[in-house]
């Protein structure tokens, strides 16, 4: 333990001595590590899905079998849960958006509408007053109750306990606050907070709770003890069977797979996960490059040292001692860029914790580093630390005193060494992240400049929830009208319409069609699986969104009740039900039936995602498809923040309790850009990164080159060898190290920019911006790296090499 500590003191004192190298080396590591901490802390968050509740293992997510497909209706809830013999008990819920009038204001809050079995089902409970139950529900209206969450309860109501008892309003209906959720419990998606929670019998008509077709219920239940989910499995499967004889028209392709709960139904969770290990494994690739970078700088570093750790062993140090201070100098490294990286890391992941990224929507990036990150972070610190100084063991074991003393060159071996090797692997992955960034950033681009059907710019819209002030969909007709003529007065303002649900906006409703004459309206004889994106808008839509007609007319006013229905649809909804023909005065047949005239056909959008492929879309007029859902489109040339203000006052002069939103529309796209926005974060981050790494390597790689053979450079010169002979000589191996490792992170970035695809708008290596951008950086940062080395080598004295010779 004596020598252990005096070897720390004599490392602690040179790396003193060399603060350039110490800092360089601590910086690599912490920013490495770091980066591989956060990224593994949010993967980590998004496998173990925490949800604040006992024996979380045991709850699963009921979806249908087709991918995507993750909602289910009230009665098939029902029949799940009556039927089966697998689960203790099955919860449904709905996450929606309410007004929510407390204490003399009203405020826009989300909820999850559950069914009163909810809170037993999960094993949830609470913090104060109690939850209500199944016992609760005598059918519709029959519950009138709000369990308030932790967070909302101390922003809104101060923590004060004796908001329980009191009555608040939810859409103008009064209700009770019987009790608050422990701090723990977030409800069951990970990352969508409720502000509330009220019984599903409060907010839906009963009408709703006979609607087989509408699929619009999240389902979680608890596992029995002793049962697997495959067991789960085929006991749903075979209810599903039952449910497909008996209903064929909605249940005919249902079917029933579990799927852990926590990113609706899984459907995030393929996508969010491949990506997150994406980038993980590019942190990763990261760290291997700072391990590389840390053994060139090592290995230069000892170059530089060979005539001191030369005397060291004559005068009797043995082989292993000099070792054991190169190691001691490497474990000092590695627990300062540990520190560091633990420290940075866990500040990261406290500011990701309280992050909203989006204001309009309840996201909570809820991540915590636990065991497994520190346990992770201790291990990167000390195999990033030690395993690159241990490069430098055979050198040093190699070592020839009297050689070293004199200062005669070690020959120069021709062929690539392994130490050639890693640097052209850390060249590729630099060269591979660089490209990956430069994706990303185009793709960003792209997606602010990609077709997607309509143009934001200019728009400012007011979003609103109408039956947060009690409107039905009949009675909120006359007021959506209303506002309409009434934003038209505005100055400035060119054109009004409205939509129920805005496109790329999280929203969204889906609905099949049938070619006319369809007498069997089974979901599997719809003429597209899952149906069109359904929408209603107002006359005066298309020119506010500035969505271009391509045959036919718009909606009209004189589109009524009483006229046959009408319809817009896209392209591609065109060309399925009637091919090339023309499609302007044909008919196609809705669930019901019901026939509508297609009076336009409009260009294809975007209406889910930005990546996703052609998407059939229709239109409904609003006087024949009233709804209580509003978006007021509001387009002119003045700023957002007046046409903003001058709406709000608008719609508070036609109804004060109603809450709106108001914000310019390409804000209002936040929601479809984030992840494209995070991807690009992150990539650039990684880019800019690897790219610092890569620079450090070749100059170490180069220095070190310089260094081994600086004597035999200056009998170059003294010969008469010309400057670029020189240069040939000192940086022909970090060129070819550095050309050869560009042209396959180019080459690996084909197959990163696949995976990207899924995240970054039209993510493509092959953009030519892109490639030549990635060639540009390497050349930039070769040229940078091997600066240093170069003046060194061409500065070589032969006179003063030959002195000390």
């Amino acid at each position: 333990m004596h020598d252990l500590w005096m070897d720390l003191r004599i490392a602690a004192r040179r790396l003193r001595h060399a603060p350039g190298f110490a800092l360089t080396a601590v910086v690599t590591l912490a920013v490495a590590i770091a980066a591989n901490l956060v990224v593994f802390g949010v993967l980590n968050a998004a496998v173990q899905r925490k949800m604040g509740i006992a024996g979380a293992d045991r709850v699963w997510q009921v979806v249908q079998k087709p991918h995507g497909y993750i909602s289910e209706s009230y009665l098939d809830y029902r029949d799940y849960r009556e039927r089966n013999t697998t689960f203790s008990d099955l919860a449904a819920y709905h996450i929606s958006q309410e007004g929510l009038r407390a204490q003399g204001s009203v405020r826009a809050a989300w909820d999850y509408e559950v069914t009163g079995n909810y809170f037993d089902a999960l094993g949830v409970q609470p913090e104060v007053g109690r939850f209500f139950h199944a016992n609760d529900e005598h059918g519709a209206n029959s519950a009138p109750y709000v369990v308030l969450s932790d967070p909302y309860w101390r922003s809104r109501f101060g923590a004060d306990p004796r908001v329980v008892g009191t009555t608040v309003e939810v859409n103008k209906v009064p209700m009770t606050v019987i009790g608050v959720a422990p701090p723990s419990f977030h409800g069951t998606e990970l990352f969508l907070w409720p502000d509330f929670w009220v019984p599903l019998v409060e907010v839906h008509g009963a009408s709703y709770f006979n609607q087989r077709y509408n699929h619009n219920l999240f389902l979680v239940g608890r596992l029995k003890p002793g049962v697997t989910p495959e067991q789960a499995t085929e006991n749903l499967e075979a209810i599903a069977a039952q449910l497909a004889k008996q209903f064929p028209e909605t249940d005919d392709q249902m079917g029933a797979r579990l799927v852990r709960p926590g990113l609706f139904g899984d459907q995030l969770g393929g996508v969010a996960q491949s990506f997150l290990l994406g980038i993980l494994l590019l942190a990763l690739l990261t760290l291997a490059a700072a391990c590389v970078n840390l053994a060139s700088l090592f290995a230069a570093r000892t170059a530089d040292r060979g005539r001191e750790l030369a005397v060291r062993i004559a005068i009797g140090s043995t082989r292993w001692r000099v070792l054991r201070q190169v190691l001691a100098e490497a474990v000092l490294l590695s627990a300062a860029g540990g520190a560091a990286g633990m420290y940075a890391s866990a500040a990261l992941l406290r500011r990701l914790s309280v992050w909203r990224p989006i204001a309009e929507y309840p996201i909570h990036v809820t991540i915590a580093a636990d065991a497994r990150v520190y346990g992770l972070a201790v291990l990167l610190a000390a195999a990033s630390g030690v395993l690159p100084a241990l490069l430098t063991a055979r050198p040093i074991w190699k070592t020839d005193a009297m050689q070293a003393m004199k200062g005669t060159s070690q020959p120069v071996l021709r062929r690539l060494t392994v130490r050639d090797v890693l640097l052209g692997v850390q060249v590729t992955l630099c060269a591979l992240l660089v490209t990956c960034a430069l994706v990303g950033l185009r793709g960003m681009r792209r997606s602010l400049q990609a077709p997607i059907g309509f143009n934001p710019q200019g728009v400012t819209l007011a979003e609103m929830e109408m039956k947060m002030a009690d409107y039905t969909d009949a009675s909120a007709l006359p007021v959506e009208k209303r506002m309409i003529a009434e934003a038209e007065q505005i100055p400035g303002v060119t054109a009004v319409g409205t939509i129920n649900e805005v496109p790329l906006n999280a929203g969204g409703s889906r609905a099949p069609f049938y070619r006319e004459g369809t007498t069997d309206f089974r979901s599997s004889n719809s003429m597209s699986p899952g149906g069109a994106n359904l929408f209603t808008i107002s006359p005066g839509y298309l020119k506010a969104a500035q969505m271009r007609l391509v045959a036919g007319r718009e909606f009209t006013w004189h589109d009524t009740a009483s006229t046959p229905l009408v319809a817009l649809i896209n392209r591609t909804m065109a060309h399925i039900l009637f091919g090339n023909a023309p499609a302007v005065g044909q008919h196609f047949a809705e669930p019901g039936p019901r026939i509508f005239t297609v009076a336009g056909v409009v260009e294809d959008g975007k209406y889910g995602s930005l990546t996703e492929d052609p998407m059939p879309a229709m239109y409904w007029a609003l006087e024949q498809n009233p709804d209580n859902e509003c978006a007021l489109v509001v387009r002119s040339a003045r700023s957002p923040a007046e046409i903003s203000a001058a709406l709000d006052a608008v719609i508070a002069k036609i109804d004060p309790s109603l809450p709106v939103t108001t914000e310019s529309w390409p804000d209002a796209l936040a929601l479809v850009l984030f992840p494209a926005r995070v991807a690009t974060v992150a990539l650039g981050v990684l880019g800019l990164l690897a790219g610092m790494l890569a620079a450090t390597g070749i100059f170490g790689m180069a220095s070190y080159t310089v260094a081994r053979r600086l004597r035999e450079l200056g009998i170059r010169v003294a010969l008469g060898a010309q400057r670029r002979q020189i240069l040939r000589a000192a940086m022909s191996r970090s060129v070819l190290m550095l050309g050869l490792g560009s042209v396959a992170g180019l080459g690996l970035g084909v197959v990163a920019s696949r995976v990207l695809a899924n995240i970054v708008y039209e993510a493509t290596v092959y953009d030519p911006v892109v490639l030549a951008g990635a060639m540009a950086a390497m050349i930039a940062i070769g040229a940078l790296a091997a600066l240093g080395p170069a003046r060194r080598a061409l500065s070589a004295n032969p006179a003063m090499l030959l002195r000390e010779e």
